[in-house]
């Protein structure tokens, strides 16, 4: 019990044994009036409150919650491939090819609480891209995925919280390996993938410092028969990812808080098989910047605003997000 529950105690013990003294000021009084309420705004409570809306991977729900979040994103991607092409008599071309991809996504993704411990996530994407430099477009579902966030300690103020988790990505989105690469555009990976890791949080009032680490293992994909370059694509081994985070989040009142993070995924070396030969891609580094802004709405209510930028040449040019709860009248629990 906290020194407030103390008083509390010692104020009822005066009103039971000397009922006189009720209508008399005193100096306990005062200073229990002056002090914060249970239901006063509170900048770590806030904190902890926005830094959850923003960064879903640490949000744990209580046992029968249910949340619906609408999110928005933008991102730019600008590239020259450059390919070999077999123009016959196995002679063989370079050819440079420049790309600015803009992709849409529209996603909304469902959080359901199994235990107070245990939080189920599904997050279904509907992707909408765009190639300016070769005038190419397409509208399709994304690759869905589901998680489950496992919390093995109870949270305690002034120590880390430690949340495990665990990924599945479902390759429903447009395969790149089943489409014209010279004409259409795809909107998933084309492969399965199967992860996890560990996500750490501190709060620091009025601060709240976060990192994570992470594995995937993308499944390899076989019977393609995709040509690229004039040779039959036959089987893909898209290689493991490694993923790390870490940034902080600061609330700037009850209402505002701001968060930046700096995000970075490494990608093993692809292993191509064609017909006639095998080759090995190259590895893959992807780091980005992402600063993002919390907006309390309501007292229920937290929108997210957030801008980020790519920092190596595997990673998009410009990102840009927005994220919002949805409320559907009979999705909470009752």
């Amino acid at each position: 019990m906290g020194v407030k529950g103390y008083a509390w105690l010692a104020m009822l013990a005066l009103t039971v044994i000397e009922p006189v003294w009720a209508d008399e000021p005193s100096v306990d009084d005062a200073r229990e009036a002056l002090s914060k309420k249970d239901d006063d705004a509170d900048s770590a409570k806030a904190l902890e409150q926005v830094f959850q809306a923003s960064e879903k991977s640490y949000t744990l729900l209580k046992k029968g919650e249910r949340t619906l979040t609408y999110g928005f994103d933008y991102s730019l991607l600008r590239d020259t491939q450059i390919q070999t092409v077999r123009t016959g008599n196995n002679v063989f071309s370079v050819v440079a090819q420049s790309e600015a991809q803009h992709t849409f996504t529209n996603s909304f993704t469902f959080d359901y609480g199994v235990w107070d411990n245990l939080t189920f996530s599904m997050r279904l994407p509907l992707v909408a891209k765009y190639d300016t430099e070769r005038e190419i477009d397409v509208y399709s579902l994304g690759d869905i995925s589901a998680s489950l966030r496992w919390q093995p300690w109870s949270s305690l103020r002034g120590k880390p919280v430690y949340t495990l988790y665990a990924t599945l990505g479902l390759p429903t989105g447009t395969s790149p390996y089943d489409i014209n690469n010279d004409k259409d555009l795809a909107t998933g990976s084309g492969f399965y993938s199967v992860g996890g890791g560990l996500n750490v949080s501190y709060v620091v009032d009025p601060v709240v410092l976060f990192g994570s680490l992470g594995y995937t293992y993308n499944v390899p994909v076989s019977g393609i028969h995709q040509v690229r370059g004039g040779r039959e694509l036959n089987k893909v081994d898209p290689g493991s990812a490694y993923n790390f985070s870490m940034g902080f989040a600061y609330a700037l009142s009850y209402d505002v808080s701001l968060s930046t993070s700096y995000q970075m995924s490494y990608n093993d070396k692809p292993d191509y098989t064609f017909a006639d030969a095998s080759f090995e891609g190259t590895e893959q580094t992807s780091a980005i910047m992402n600063f993002s802004l919390g907006l309390r709405t309501s007292p229920d209510y937290i929108v997210n605003v957030n801008a980020g930028f790519g920092m190596t040449e595997d990673s998009p040019d410009v990102l840009l997000g927005l994220s919002m709860p949805l409320d559907i009248k009979g999705l909470k629990a009752q």
